[in-house]
């Protein structure tokens, strides 16, 4: 895992300075106005939150990190064999922003296999803890 954070680590800092420095600069420009209709009908229309993850688009679908479905069935590695990508490789792109290789995907189907085992001592917490405790209130 420790390669993955330092991925993860090297892609975060470099996005905090662009950040840093387009806060300074932009701060308190206004980037839209937003009615109350639009927040009552599902926010459509409205930027509400910045995020390079993923995108909503009524007619193109859903992109993650600007790779539309169709695209990740054809870039994303797959098992041998296999007929659709390893969810490993979108667990990549979506944390690292990067098509993962297959090696980078091996890594993570390594580190998932490795925390697979729930110890025994977790379930028997689990049971222990009251009814009311697992209802949401």
């Amino acid at each position: 895992m420790e390669l993955i954070k330092e991925r993860f680590k090297v892609k975060a800092d470099a996005s905090n300075v662009e950040i840093k420095e387009l806060l300074k600069q932009h701060g308190s420009r206004k980037i839209g106005e937003v009615t109350l209709a639009q927040v009552y009908q599902g926010m459509r229309g409205i930027t509400g939150l910045v995020t390079e993850t993923s995108l909503l688009d009524a007619q193109d679908g859903i992109r993650f990190r600007g790779y539309s479905i169709p695209e990740l069935q054809e870039k994303l590695p797959r098992a041998p064999n296999g007929g659709e990508p390893l969810p490993e490789g979108l667990y990549y792109l979506m944390l690292i922003g990067e098509l993962p290789t297959a090696e980078d995907v091996a890594h993570i189907t390594n580190i998932w296999q490795r925390r697979s085992h729930v110890p025994n001592y977790v379930f028997a917490t689990i049971d222990a803890l009251p009814i009311s405790a697992c209802i949401a209130h």
